[in-house]
């Protein structure tokens, strides 16, 4: 029987074609495992996929897209694990609207690409309107009616919703709603930036809890809320401890499992107060972090190193596996999340450094954790 700590650990999980979220670890999980994500650009690039406004309504067209993403890794890279996603591969929620539901939600509209992830438009709400937001009516806003159609059509044609929304965190959709003023708000008109938070944090987890409901009536169980503090090293640790850290408790409080997405900044000043939250799954970090300390702080959350895309083209063979030696020692068993790889960056790079892990894995003893001599 898994413990109750293991039982809430969430790993990285990268479907095709989507921007980075968190799901349940299965219990398979290696001691460096990593998750590799590609961005539409490359998919385009490749294929011809058009991932424009048709690719997040239209979940049939999306299926025939994944499966040829799914056969162009498989070609590209034998042998490796990329991509995740349900198997057998189906169409579900993973990568609609990328990372801009929630703005969505509150009425910003989004411009969509045939070789990226979609863009907000700067709407960007005044002073008077954001004291007048309350929580909408989420099943009468469009993006959900329209949603909830799409899982209609998952359920028909593959009889299970599978998959992960991105709902992001209270401070990234605040910046989207606000836009820069969201950070001297905080400072100058606080309570404004409160009232601000909360909708969006009682948005967050009312729209979490209607498509999980729905989920489950088709056989898919997902109890795990994750948020994304991509903005957070543009605030102080006291304004986040103050002002952001008792939005993601109130968030974490609802479900039994949680993680955090700090990006891939350095995650020491905010990884105490990250540490306290309750039912704590999950944390990533930048490579720069004194990762010994967040292992010391986090041992029951699986952690991750978010590693750059250019570091990734750019560095040479030996700083690479210098750089997964370190990650390996000091913070395994971890994830080492390769988002975002472009078109620019060969193939031979990404197998490049997927034989590095490898074959730091293959040196350990027992496992990376323990190993001394990785």
């Amino acid at each position: 029987m898994p413990s109750v700590n293991s039982s809430r650990r969430l790993r990285s999980y990268i479907a095709l074609g989507a921007p980075a979220t968190r799901c349940p670890c299965d219990g398979t999980e290696s001691a460096l495992r990593v998750e590799y994500g590609f961005t539409p650009r490359w998919y385009h690039q490749r294929l011809g996929i058009d991932f424009s406004e048709r690719w997040h309504r239209d979940p049939l067209y999306r299926h025939e897209s994944l499966l040829r993403m799914r056969a162009e890794l498989d070609r590209a890279f034998p042998g490796m694990m990329t991509g995740s996603g349900p198997v057998p591969l189906t169409a579900g929620l993973d990568g609609v609207h990328g990372a801009l539901l929630m703005a969505m939600v509150f009425g910003v509209t989004l411009e969509y690409y045939p070789d990226n992830w979609p863009a907000a438009r700067h709407e960007y709400l005044t002073p008077e309107a954001i004291v007048k937001l309350e929580p909408p009516d989420l099943m009468n806003t469009p993006v959900f009616v329209q949603l909830f159609e799409q899982m209609d059509v998952i359920e028909l044609s593959f009889g299970r919703i599978e998959g992960y929304l991105n709902w992001q965190g209270v401070l990234n959709t605040a910046y989207r709603l606000r836009g820069p003023e969201i950070l001297a708000d905080m400072l100058l008109y606080p309570e404004m930036a409160h009232h601000l938070f909360q909708v969006i944090a009682e948005t967050m987890i009312a729209g979490m809890r209607l498509v999980y409901i729905r989920q489950e009536e088709t056989g898919v169980v997902v109890r795990h809320a994750t948020v994304s503090n991509c903005l957070v090293n543009m605030v102080s640790p006291e304004l986040y401890r103050e002002q952001l850290l008792p939005w993601d408790q109130h968030i974490a409080a609802a479900f039994p499992a949680f993680g955090i997405h700090n990006c891939a900044w350095n995650v020491d000043p905010y990884i105490e107060d990250y540490a306290a939250v309750r039912s704590l799954g999950y944390i990533d970090m930048g490579i720069m972090s004194d990762l010994a300390r967040a292992k010391q702080l986090c041992p029951d959350a699986r952690r991750a190193v978010m590693y750059t895309p250019t570091d990734l083209a750019n560095k040479s063979h030996e700083e690479l596996r210098a750089d997964i030696r370190r990650i390996a020692r000091e913070l395994a068993p971890c994830d080492i999340v390769m988002a975002d790889i472009d078109a620019e960056v060969p193939d031979s790079r990404v197998s490049e450094f997927d034989g590095i892990v490898r074959d730091i894995l293959g040196h350990s003893t027992t496992n990376v954790e323990s190993s001394p001599t990785i």
